[in-house]
C-alpha cells in the first residue's frame, strides 16, 4: 500500500475541526502548549501500512503450529526465564525477546515509579478516566473500531472486554510491574501476541478488510493513537476532574507507557515524550479517522450496559445507579457532539456528580498524604479488578 497516496483527509469535516476548535481537541492544545499542523504528515502517515512483524513471525511459528495452550506455555516459559542468543529456539522468538529485553538507554526507573504512583494515587478516578473517556472517546474513530468488531469483540461482552483492558493497566502500572520477567512485562509480551493472533486472522479471514482507508489491521499508527489514550487522555481526564499532578508524576506517566509501547513492539519514534508531543502526533492522526458509525454506536452502548449485566453489583437498583453515573462522566468528559454521535442517553441533573467530585477531589488533596493515597489507590484498584476476574472466571462471559 503506498502511504503517499495517504491524506488528511478529514481535516476539513466537521466532526475534525468542530474536536480541534471547540471540543477536547481545543482544550488538549490549551492543556499541553501544542502547536499543531500537517508538517510531519508524511513522516507519520507510513506508518498506518506498518505493522509489527517481528510478533506476528512469533505467532506463525508457535500459535499457529501448536495447540493455543501448548503455544502459550511455551511463551510463558520465555517471558519468566528469558532468552539468549545461544538459545535453540525459532529465529523470531529470539528477535522477540532480545529486543524486549534489551533495556533502552533512555530508560529512567525514577520515572516509571512517578508514572505508576500517579495511576494509583488517582484511585477511581484513574477508572472512570480509563472507561467514560479513554474508552468510550476511542469508539468515536470508526476506522480504529474496525478490529474489534470483524474480530467479534461486542459478542465477548463488554464485562469481558473490560476486564481484559482493566488487568493490563492495572498490572502495567504497579511498582516495578515492567521489570523484566515481571507481571507489567508479561502483559505488555503477551498483549502484543494477542495483537499479532488478531491481524493474521482478520487478514486470513476477512476477505473485505479495505486497508487503503483502514490501514492495516492494528497497525502501528493505531497503537501509537491507543497508547495516547493511555497518558495524554487519561491526564487531561484526571485535570477534567480536578486531580492535581506535581511535573514529575506527568513526566512519569508518559516515561511509563513510552516503555509498554516499546514492549509492544511501537516504533520509538511513534512514542509521545510529553503532553505536547503526544496532542501534535494525536492531531495528525485524528486528521484520518471518520467520526462514529453503527459500530462505534454498537460499542458504546455494550459498554454502557455492562453496568446493568455485570453482577458485581447484587441488587438491580444498585447497577442502573452505577450506569447513571458512568453516563454523567460521559457526558461530563466528552464533547457533546461526540455523545450524541455515540447516542449516549440524555439524563437529568448529569453534571452534579463530576462536579461534587471535582469538589471532593480537591479538599482530599489537601487532607491526606500524597503515599497515604498512594496505598488506598493501589487497595482499590486491586479489589475492583479481583472483583472483574472472579466474575469473568466464575461466570458465562466467554
Amino acid at each position: 500500500m503506498n502511504s503517499s497516496n495517504l491524506q488528511p483527509r478529514f481535516k476539513d469535516s466537521p466532526h475534525f475541526k468542530d474536536f480541534w476548535t471547540k471540543g477536547n481537541g481545543s482544550q488538549l492544545i490549551k492543556f499541553s502548549g501544542a502547536e499543531v499542523s500537517f508538517k510531519d504528515f508524511e513522516k507519520f502517515s507510513p506508518y498506518f501500512y506498518h505493522v509489527d512483524e517481528v510478533g506476528d513471525q512469533v505467532v506463525k511459528d508457535i500459535y499457529l503450529t501448536k495447540k493455543f495452550h501448548e503455544a502459550s506455555k511455551e511463551i510463558e516459559g520465555y517471558i519468566r526465564s528469558g532468552v539468549s542468543e545461544s538459545d535453540e529456539v525459532p529465529e523470531s522468538v529470539k528477535n522477540l525477546f532480545l529486543q524486549t529485553q534489551k533495556i533502552p538507554d533512555w530508560l529512567d526507573y525514577n520515572l516509571l515509579k512517578n508514572g505508576a504512583e500517579l495511576c494509583m494515587r488517582a484511585n477511581l478516578d484513574s477508572l472512570i478516566s480509563l472507561r467514560d473517556y479513554c474508552l468510550m472517546g476511542g469508539y468515536d474513530f470508526a476506522y480504529l473500531n474496525k478490529p474489534l468488531i470483524i474480530t467479534e469483540a461486542l459478542k465477548k461482552g463488554a464485562v469481558k472486554r473490560l476486564s481484559e483492558t482493566l488487568d493490563f493497566w492495572v498490572n502495567a502500572t504497579r511498582y516495578n510491574a515492567l521489570e523484566l520477567h515481571q507481571k507489567g512485562y508479561e502483559f505488555a509480551i503477551k498483549t502484543r501476541l494477542i495483537h499479532s493472533y488478531a491481524r493474521l486472522s482478520i487478514r486470513k479471514h476477512y476477505k473485505d478488510w479495505d486497508t487503503e482507508n483502514w490501514g492495516e489491521p492494528i497497525n502501528s499508527w493505531d497503537m501509537m493513537a491507543t497508547y495516547i489514550g493511555f497518558s495524554l487522555v487519561f491526564l487531561h481526564s484526571l485535570h477534567k476532574l480536578g486531580n492535581t499532578f506535581s511535573k514529575q508524576e506527568e513526566d512519569g506517566l508518559f516515561h511509563l507507557w513510552k516503555y509498554v509501547g516499546y514492549l509492544l513492539g511501537i516504533p520509538e519514534n511513534l512514542l509521545p515524550e510529553n503532553k505536547k508531543q503526544a496532542t501534535e502526533f494525536f492531531y495528525l492522526w485524528t486528521s484520518i479517522q471518520p467520526p462514529a458509525d453503527k459500530d462505534s454506536v454498537l460499542l458504546a452502548h455494550s459498554l454502557l450496559n455492562e453496568s446493568l449485566e455485570n453482577p458485581i453489583l447484587k441488587y438491580k437498583f444498585q447497577r442502573r445507579n452505577l450506569r447513571y453515573l458512568h453516563i454523567c462522566c460521559t457526558w461530563f468528559l466528552l464533547d457533546d457532539e461526540v455523545c450524541k454521535r455515540l447516542q449516549i442517553p440524555e439524563v437529568n441533573h448529569r453534571k452534579a456528580f463530576p462536579i461534587v467530585k471535582r469538589t471532593i477531589n480537591k479538599i482530599y488533596d489537601k487532607l491526606v498524604s500524597r503515599d497515604q493515597r498512594i496505598q488506598k489507590g493501589n487497595k482499590d484498584q486491586m479489589k475492583v479488578l479481583t472483583d472483574y476476574l472472579n466474575i469473568t472466571a466464575n461466570s458465562n462471559f466467554h
